[in-house]
């Protein structure tokens, strides 16, 4: 008597793929590819309404990111805050200018390196990074649908694991 082994249907008795189970990377690579081409889009859509709002708030989308982040972070030099955005210091430091130029963030004194001081948000730019985050926040609150909290911390890991991947890339 010979054995065949049948393929994987996935759950057992349903005929559909368990999904509880991790992809085999030939499988999994073009599943990761359907995340960067909604990925894309929805960053430049994004990045477009945070443009479109830019008269209204006076943040550009690279101020408003380095506000964000010293609002999630606390102070930060300028090549902290480029590594935590996969940003140019260059970029960064243009951006911090700008903040700067505006009273949202000041430069302080880093007790860990006399040469690169410390960049944190000013009571104008906490107010400022408030009021968009509260704006953005109402629009995210219109996603709604059947989504879970597992849901997005599975997409969060998901993205954080493509992340890992780049890590590498030189964006100096």
């Amino acid at each position: 008597m010979t054995h065949t082994s049948k393929p994987d249907t996935g759950k057992p008795g349903t005929g559909k793929p368990d999904d509880s189970k991790p992809l085999p990377p030939d499988d999994l690579a073009p599943r990761l590819y359907e995340v960067f081409a909604v990925l894309g889009p929805l960053y430049r859509r994004v990045s477009r309404k945070v443009e479109l709002n830019e008269p209204i708030e006076g943040l550009s989308i690279g101020v408003r990111a380095v506000l964000d982040l010293l609002r999630a972070q606390g102070p930060l030099t300028v090549p902290q805050m480029g590594r935590a955005q996969a940003l140019s210091r260059q970029f960064v430091q243009r951006m911090v200018n700008e903040a700067a130029a505006h009273g949202l963030v000041e430069a302080v004194a880093n007790p860990a390196h006399q040469r690169s001081s410390l960049i944190r948000l000013t009571d104008d730019g906490r107010t400022a990074i408030d009021a968009v985050i509260t704006r953005e926040s109402a629009l995210l609150k219109r996603v709604g649908g059947d989504l879970t909290g597992a849901d997005v911390e599975r997409c969060v890991r998901v993205l954080t694991r493509m992340l890992e991947v780049f890590e590498d890339v030189d964006v100096n």
